[in-house]
């Protein structure tokens, strides 16, 4: 108790290694109000399914809001924040060892006012509470328990903790605060100015100048860090960071078209192209049900941290569909297809949104649903077992824990064809037979929980997911999931003034819009309007950047707030700027507003994007990873980012022709008829189509083939 009053930072302990790291059947919600329970609490009232999860807890939790901190105040307690998800393996390990424990949970009622927040519902609340942990321990991750004064203010923190270890913390901080408060409060002042001044970014008002150098500089240190031999980064765990390699990619590009010779750095496409084949071979693959689970716990990409989340799945969708546009290898189309099938199965609401995430336990148990032993796998298929066996590695490399496998791959459909002597035709016809038989046999198994809720950030990934995808291989179905989809919310996810929530459930939307919310549907409608050439959807995009600017944007600074400013203030209002698993609001803003600002004539909007991102670019060599969307937008800096204008009755089938080129630093725009979009205005001509390709809206004489377009833009 000593050591916690002279330095409380001291106590701080986070066991990382056994926390959610932050870098089926749909009925079966995580919500059930047919049980009866012994406890009930004030989080009964709630739609998250995370907080549902804890609502019969003899914790007495309450929500985040005004209720617990003035209870706080009232009877002078500290308060705990505890901060998960639903699909969270360690929340719900900790939750089973203290928060269901019954003295454990007395003396967190008795000491303490105990919120429970959902970190999806409410980034804001995470992003503030996990910057404290952050700047105490030096670490972060989930679940996130964050101890505070009564008005909110910081004092200590960490992640997962073991029962025995929890109730440590809670006696200590509990008669250190009772004996003196005002070293509490003094820690907590010292902390607080450190969350308001960490992240801040300062008006950069030197000249504008983005070089092809600069990009050298950022990827030649972060080349020594991938993992040449099983792709991705070379440490544990491994996460897919798709926008890393959506960057990498068009970086390759740039390297390419720079080139004398046309070859580029092919080492750097070697090395991407090897991570997708290790993470589509891989267990972070659902090899039966497809999609991606959160992230591999080893280096080969064999064991998964199990949960399935909603945005790591919409952007490797993209990933791979753009890839596939470059390499038109089969696998990647059948990942995509894959995936895909399985959002529409099992991740897809009936009005057409998306859920957000599928537990990583089921039964209490962590990959339960997802693994098989050797004899399970005999009985089911027999004699087909042995070729089934090999193509996914039982007992070889798949095997894991306790006699069982994660379904795996190692070696190519032509390496495994010809051991068999098949045809490759013939293989995919077996082991498509094998899947189909133990697919139907894992839905008789207990599912992961479904966390139903519909956020209108993911979804918006999601819709730009199916429009890459339908870019890709022109499967219809795929941009009308995206259209119902943005449909869906337009109408029903928007408030009376034109701003959007962030959360759906039930008929119901909830939560004022954070920042991530426009950006990434300002990007998804461009998407659209670029496959459809709608114009309702760049009327939208701009009604949201409009929406945007007054509400969320910062003056001084010139970037972005995360929430905006109707929102009740938290202790500090943050700046999202450094992009992670999903990219960050900020540089996924300034790509929209600068595509905008072409597709408008609007000056003040693309300035508004480069001064973003000249705001960050002297941060971007010392974090390569944490910000490659800023660098997706550098690169159209470096080179001519073309407007491509297609023009008369036969523009959908030219723009669907251009497609299958990989041209990443250009923009579509096109009419069948004439249009007074500044970039299309007098550019049809009867009987015609015209293909014309612009840079800064001076374009070259018109081409009438894709063939003649493309060649103008090399």
């Amino acid at each position: 108790m000593k050591m916690l009053i002279r330095n409380i930072a001291l106590i701080t302990i986070v066991i990382f290694a056994n926390s959610c790291k932050s870098g089926n059947n749909k009925n079966n919600t995580m919500d059930n109000d047919s049980i009866k329970y012994k406890y009930t609490n004030h989080l009964i009232h709630e739609s998250s399914p995370y907080l549902l999860q804890h609502a019969h807890n003899p914790v007495n939790w309450y929500p985040w809001g005004e209720e617990a901190f003035d209870k706080a105040k009232k009877e002078n307690k500290l308060v705990l924040v505890s901060i998960g998800y639903s699909a969270c393996h360690w929340c719900h390990v900790m939750e089973h060892e203290s928060f269901e424990d019954t003295v454990t949970a007395k003396i967190m009622n008795e000491y303490f006012v105990c919120i429970k927040v959902d970190r999806e519902e409410r980034p804001d609340i995470d992003q503030v509470y996990m910057n404290a942990v952050q700047l105490m321990t030096g670490s972060g991750g989930w679940p996130l328990n964050c101890f505070t004064l009564s008005d909110g203010r910081p004092i200590y923190g960490g992640t997962y903790f073991p029962n025995g270890r929890w109730l440590d913390v809670l006696s200590q901080l509990a008669d250190g605060y009772k004996k003196s408060p005002d070293k509490f409060k003094e820690y907590a002042e010292q902390l607080t100015h450190g969350v308001n001044k960490s992240e801040l970014v300062e008006m950069n008002n030197e000249k504008h100048s983005f070089m092809m150098n600069d990009l050298n500089e950022m990827v030649a240190p972060w080349k020594t860090s991938f993992d040449s031999i099983e792709g991705g980064p070379g440490r544990v765990p491994k996460f897919p960071l798709p926008n890393n390699y959506e960057f990498l990619l068009r970086y390759y590009y740039l390297t390419k078209i720079k080139d004398a010779n046309g070859k580029g750095d092919e080492s750097l496409l070697k090395q991407i192209l090897l991570t997708l084949n290790k993470m589509a071979f891989g267990g972070i693959y659902d090899q039966l049900g497809g999609g991606f689970t959160r992230y591999s716990t080893d280096r080969y990409w064999k064991v998964p941290h199990f949960e399935k989340m909603l945005y790591d799945n919409a952007q490797l969708v993209s990933l791979y569909s753009e890839a596939y546009t470059i390499t038109k290898d089969p696998l990647y189309k059948q990942i995509v297809n894959e995936t895909l099938e399985w959002i529409k199965r099992e991740m897809t609401s009936d009005e057409g949104t998306f859920y957000s995430a599928l537990d990583a336990d089921s039964e209490g148990e962590e990959g339960k649903y997802y693994v098989w032993t050797k004899k399970e796998i005999e009985r089911l298929l027999k004699d087909k077992s042995s070729l089934f066996g090999d193509y996914y590695r039982i007992g070889k490399e798949g095997l894991w824990e306790h006699e069982n496998n994660i379904l795996l791959r190692k070696e190519s459909d032509e390496m495994i064809a010809e051991r068999y002597h098949l045809t490759k035709e013939q293989l995919h016809k077996e082991i498509a037979g094998g899947k189909e038989l133990l697919l139907k046999e894992r839905n008789k198994r207990v599912p992961p929980g479904l966390d139903d809720k519909q956020l209108t950030s993911w979804n918006a990934l999601m819709i730009k997911g199916y429009v890459d995808a339908y870019n890709a291989f022109g499967d219809k179905q795929y941009l009308e999931a995206a259209i119902k989809c943005s449909n869906f919310i337009w109408t029903n996810i928007r408030n009376n003034d034109g701003g959007l929530n962030h959360s759906y459930k039930k008929g119901k939307a909830s939560i004022n819009g954070y920042l991530e919310d426009y950006s990434f549907m300002i990007e998804a409608f461009i998407a659209l309007y670029q496959s459809t050439f709608d114009e309702m959807y760049l009327h939208h995009a701009k009604e949201l950047a409009e929406y945007s600017i007054k509400h969320f944007y910062d003056k001084e600074s010139g970037m972005f707030f995360f929430t905006s400013d109707i929102d009740k203030a938290l202790i500090a209002r943050k700046m999202e700027i450094n992009d992670n698993v999903i990219p960050a609001s900020n540089s996924s803003l300034a790509k929209g507003l600068y595509q905008l600002g072409i597709y408008f004539d609007n000056k003040e909007y693309k300035q508004m994007a480069l001064q973003m991102l000249n705001n960050v670019k002297k941060d971007i060599k010392g974090y390569p990873s944490g910000y490659s969307n800023w660098g997706i937008l550098f690169t159209n800096e470096i080179e001519p980012y073309y407007e491509v204008v297609i023009v008369g009755k036969d523009a959908e089938a030219l723009r669907m022709e251009l497609n299958n080129y990989y041209i990443p630093n250009k923009m579509v725009a096109g009419s069948i008829n004439e249009s007074n979009y500044p970039l299309l205005e007098n550019r049809y001509v009867e009987g015609s189509t015209l293909i014309y390709v612009c840079v800064n809206n001076s374009c070259k004489l018109p081409v009438v083939t894709v063939a003649e377009a493309v060649k103008l833009m090399k």
